[in-house]
């Protein structure tokens, strides 16, 4: 039976749908509340115009997608209800367009019923502010990247370069370790540890400084700390034969007087090569520096004596190194597994004394090496910046600050005592704040150095930098607090300005 036949059996009295044409498809799928209104007439008096939308479709002998095709308010067959409605519309009263206005419809009272409080939430939360858009604000920060990414260009070593030089400083490293396993006996075990940042991928500029401690091992050993913040140490040999007793002063081996015999041998070797030249000693310095000029660039070399101790790490260590977030647990303990260094340096004039021991026969401790291994492999995931992985900006960044900061010292001597140690020290505590890879992403490369500047602005202003493996030892101890606030308010100045110092 069609549609038409069941609503004719149905007689309902209350329905004055099934008086009207309205066609079978229609009436199937019109929704009960309109269809059970008793107003129609009422609300054609009053200009409404629901009942004419129905008298065009019930008039029409098109199909409903027709209809639906054609223009709101015309049928090819109804021009005259075309006209009702026009009519109908001007009718209108402002208090009934108000209420059409506000009739919710079925379809929206089941959204309204169906929507949960979770599905509110998001609307209803606060989202982080996002600054409007400041066209004049996003010139200035794009010209930041290119001074950065100009400069980063201009700090870049080149190949070449890098490989003649490297070449000319292996040959007297190599000269030097043959002369002392050949011509001493308390130095002829050294081996080389090639540190520093030009073995870092940290050199910036020209090739010109080389780092290279030659470390004696030592056995049987006991170490104890000299002060309080566990960064120096004396060392005294244990009973055995060893050629270092020599260097012995009251039971305790003097780093000066064998910094003073190592100079010696090293100068002895330097003969050879008259193109090289030995620098003045400098007090409290652990290395004999040697210069001479290659491809119109002086060139340094410092050659450090050390001591590699293969024991547990002193016990000032115990709470630094805190890479478990960034680089894990485990690389952690392989680190720990390391021995450390004992480099032949004090601060102050040396003759302070502590338990019948002077400060210039001190030891300071030294996790070159670590330092290196870290900022080698740096990355959270394993593939950072290898041909494999993303590129991340930590490196960079480090360049950056140590450009800065050399560039400061240029127009500013009272900056001299700030050193590149600062800066390094700085970015690695930066790297245990911020572990994820994203959080240095090659294509922020202005936020990251801004947020480096930040972290040692921070350090500058509070006067406290630990150092990275020894969280008692404070690294601006020794620079005044008038020193630490002028160069963070310089630093400021260049951020705030967009580094014209880079230009």
């Amino acid at each position: 039976m069609t549609g038409r036949g069941r609503t004719c059996k149905a007689k309902s009295p209350d329905t004055k749908c099934a008086k009207s044409k309205s066609k079978p498809e229609e009436m199937k799928h019109e929704s009960p509340p309109r269809c059970t209104r008793k107003d129609f007439k009422e609300e054609k008096q009053k200009g409404a115009t629901k009942e004419q939308k129905l008298k065009v479709k019930a008039e029409t002998t098109e199909p409903v997608t027709k209809s639906k095709m054609q223009p709101k308010g015309t049928t090819e067959d109804s021009p005259k209800t075309t006209k009702e409605q026009k009519s109908g519309r001007k009718e209108k009263s402002p208090e009934q367009s108000r209420e059409e206005k506000t009739k919710v419809q079925p379809e929206d009272i089941k959204t309204t019923k169906t929507c949960t409080a979770k599905d509110k939430i998001p609307e209803t939360n606060i989202q982080p502010l996002r600054p409007k858009e400041n066209p004049k604000a996003d010139r200035c920060e794009g010209k930041v990247d290119t001074i950065l990414f100009t400069t980063l260009d201009k700090l870049r070593i080149k190949t070449d370069e890098k490989s003649y030089t490297s070449k000319v400083v292996n040959e007297l490293v190599d000269a030097i370790l043959s002369h002392l396993k050949q011509n001493t006996q308390c130095f002829k075990e050294a081996e080389p540890l090639r540190t520093g940042s030009y073995y870092e991928n940290l050199k910036i500029s020209n090739p010109d400084e080389f780092d290279v401690m030659l470390a004696i091992p030592v056995d049987r050993v006991d170490v104890s700390p000299f002060g309080d913040d566990g960064a120096f140490y004396s060392v005294e040999l244990k009973r055995g034969n060893s050629h270092l007793k020599k260097f012995e002063e009251s039971s305790t081996l003097s780093a000066s007087k064998m910094l003073d015999e190592f100079r010696a041998e090293v100068k002895e070797c330097a003969k050879k090569y008259p193109e090289w030249e030995l620098t003045r000693k400098k007090k409290g310095c652990p290395a004999v520096t040697l210069i001479r000029t290659v491809q119109s660039v002086t060139v340094s070399l410092d050659i450090v004596l050390s001591l590699v101790v293969k024991s547990s790490w002193p016990s000032f260590t115990k709470e630094g190194l805190q890479i478990d977030s960034w680089l894990g647990t485990k690389v952690k303990r392989e680190y720990k597994w390391l021995p450390y260094y004992l480099v032949p340096k004090f601060e102050g004039t040396g003759t302070e004394e502590k338990d019948g021991v002077l400060a210039k026969d001190t030891w300071r401790v030294s996790f070159s090496h670590v330092e290196k291994a870290i900022l080698k492999n740096h990355g959270s995931q394993k593939t950072c910046c290898e041909k494999e992985g993303d590129r991340c900006r930590r490196k960079d960044c480090l360049k950056l600050l140590k450009h800065l900061l050399s560039l400061l010292k240029e127009n500013n001597s009272s900056f001299k005592k700030f050193c590149s140690y600062h800066a390094k020290t700085t970015l690695l505590h930066a790297c245990c704040s911020r572990t994820k890879d994203t959080d240095w992403r090659a294509s922020s490369l202005s936020q990251c150095f801004r947020l480096l500047l930040a972290d040692f602005v921070s350090h500058l202003e509070e006067g406290i930098l630990n150092n990275f493996f020894i969280p008692t030892q404070n690294l601006l101890s020794s620079l005044s607090r008038n020193k630490c606030n002028s160069l963070a308010r310089c630093i400021r100045e260049e951020c705030d300005k967009g580094f014209p110092i880079f230009k």
